[in-house]
């Protein structure tokens, strides 16, 4: 792809973005840059009162740490974080374990190492989970809370890659039949469709090679002329804004 000089200059400084190491979950590098509208709900608000009534806790897919860690007025008297990303595990030890919280490098589906019964919660937020696993770990009365990024998220800017959405059956109703087939019942269950704005290229760049999976393959040398475009755009004066979707649900399971 032939390019100008500032469009090669323009390059270069997108490989740069794309260089910049991510651990955890940590988007503080875009602090500034992204900009996220906020659901309808707060599920940090959420899991924090239900983590101050519960007395053995387990939250899925913990990441780095970083949102659990930001509770640590509400935890209970037991609890266990996953985290099935290795590089991930060890980012959250650090933070976790000095708070006095067990970390578990596992996934989510049907592998969990914990007895049946094992919480009266489970958290989840962003992580995918087996709804029949979840079910095993409650104990009778137990709620399990989730937020989702729905499969079809940012479908137009992938879009805009010549990619799709790889996981468009994630949805709020695909999702709640499962834990209705698990025995659980559904308490809350509610979708918000909201927008994200990228304030320059480099913040985009930056944060499709932190998510690898919104446009699978994704690199700046791959889609140079794609990235260029999004810049003519942003040079015309229409935002870099794209629909996002989040949709939460709480279930329980019935007191014995």
């Amino acid at each position: 792809m032939a390019t100008h000089p500032n469009e090669a200059e323009a390059l270069a400084n997108w490989g740069r973005e794309e260089r910049e190491p991510f651990t955890g979950w940590d988007f503080s590098h875009l602090a500034g840059r992204w900009h996220e509208e906020h659901p309808s709900w707060s599920y940090d608000e959420m899991a924090g009162a239900l983590l101050r009534a519960s007395s053995a806790a387990l939250d899925l897919g913990t990441g780095g740490g970083e949102r659990l860690a930001a509770m640590a007025d509400a935890f209970p008297a037991r609890l266990v974080a996953t985290e099935g990303y290795a590089p991930n595990v060890e980012v959250a030890c650090r933070r976790l374990v000095p708070l006095g919280i067990e970390v578990v490098g596992s996934g989510t589906g049907t592998d969990l190492p914990f007895p049946d019964g094992s919480f009266d919660l489970v958290l989840d937020r962003h992580t995918a989970f087996a709804a029949a696993e979840v079910a095993r770990l409650l104990r009778p009365g137990g709620t399990f809370l989730t937020q989702q990024v729905d499969g079809r998220n940012l479908a137009d800017l992938i879009a805009r890659f010549g990619a799709r959405p790889q996981f468009p059956d994630i949805t709020l109703d695909r999702l709640s039949d499962q834990l209705r087939q698990a025995g659980l019942s559904i308490e809350d269950a509610r979708e918000h469709r909201l927008a994200t704005r990228f304030d320059d290229v480099g913040a985009l760049v930056y944060y499709l090679r932190a998510v690898p999976w919104t446009v699978p393959g994704f690199s700046v040398a791959k889609y140079g002329r794609e990235l260029l475009a999004l810049q003519a755009q942003l040079d015309s004066g229409m935002p870099l804004s794209f629909a996002s979707r989040r949709f939460l649900i709480r279930a329980t399971r019935a007191p014995a």
